[in-house]
């Protein structure tokens, strides 16, 4: 009887699609036209199990790409729970400029996949907008930053994480730029 859509995996099949999506981001960073049946063999799964998680270049990619934004979004509640909220705010930052080097790395990848742009940016958008929303939530209610700052004004303001090039220094630079964006969270509000 075949498993219901929303059911749970079992922990094999998690650990089998969990590896399919580690080396799927590596592999894809490296090259936008690795073959999939590459992906399956460096992640040691057969062809109907890689097929049976991924039918095809489109679904993959899209879930690299789902699959890095939620683990920057999930740290920020991690990130909050073990550091004061200021610093949290910023360390999840550098997270952002992580994933943002990652998503650089797939840009090809993302280019050639047939679905819509608007997809990708629909993957990314709600999750980053709750985890800003909890950030600057807790850095407010600390009185750490400015509270006139919106998760889409943050977004507006790191932009430029997006024009870095990962074949460079990118990390001296993002952190200038996150340095920057922080002194701006901060404003005079803040003290």
């Amino acid at each position: 009887m075949p498993q219901p859509k929303d059911a749970p995996l079992r922990t094999d099949a998690q650990r089998n699609r969990d590896r399919i999506l580690e080396v799927a981001l590596a592999e894809l960073t490296r090259c936008a036209d690795v073959p999939l049946s590459a992906i399956a063999k460096k992640a040691g799964v057969g062809q109907g199990t890689f097929y049976r998680n991924f039918p095809n270049r489109e679904a993959l990619v899209l879930e690299v790409y789902r699959h890095e934004v939620q683990q920057v979004c999930d740290a920020a509640a991690h990130l909050l729970a073990t550091h004061p909220p200021d610093r949290a705010l910023r360390a999840w930052m550098d997270r952002l400029a992580q994933y943002a080097m990652a998503k650089a790395g797939l840009a090809a990848a993302l280019r050639q996949a047939t679905t819509p742009h608007g997809t990708f940016v629909a993957v990314a958008r709600g999750p980053l907008i709750a985890a800003l929303t909890l950030l600057l939530s807790a850095n407010e209610a600390a009185g750490t930053i400015r509270p006139d700052f919106t998760p889409e004004d943050f977004l507006l303001a790191i932009a430029g994480l997006w024009q870095l090039d990962p074949h460079t220094d990118w990390p001296t630079r993002a952190n200038r730029l996150l340095d920057l964006v922080m002194d701006g969270l901060r404003g005079p509000a803040a003290g």
